[in-house]
């Protein structure tokens, strides 16, 4: 039974696996998680702060879960739609902070 239906970023799927006993769960999160929880929820709220409607919600997650550090690898993220010069700038000066 579903009882949510959230995107997580991988740094709050280690939050909540911590106690699974599944080895393979925590090597791969030990391998592609690149912040803490804390710093995955204050990257979101500075990128939801910028009040784009271009910016999903599953964008936002892939952002913090990726890091991407230059527009091209942001780009990778956004298929659907296409973001200014300006818009994109902004979202990688914020990930460069984390």
């Amino acid at each position: 039974m579903i009882i949510n239906k959230t995107p997580l970023t991988l740094a709050e799927v280690k939050e909540y696996c911590k106690d699974l006993e599944n080895q393979g769960i925590h090597d791969y999160l030990k391998t592609f998680v690149k912040t803490s929880k804390a710093d995955a929820v204050k990257c979101s709220a500075e990128i939801r702060a910028l009040d784009n409607p271009k910016i999903k919600e599953e964008n936002i997650i892939s952002i913090i879960d990726f890091l991407p550090q230059d527009l091209e690898d942001l780009n990778k993220i956004f298929l659907d739609v296409t973001l200014t010069e300006e818009e994109s700038n902004a979202i990688i000066a914020i990930v460069k902070k984390y």
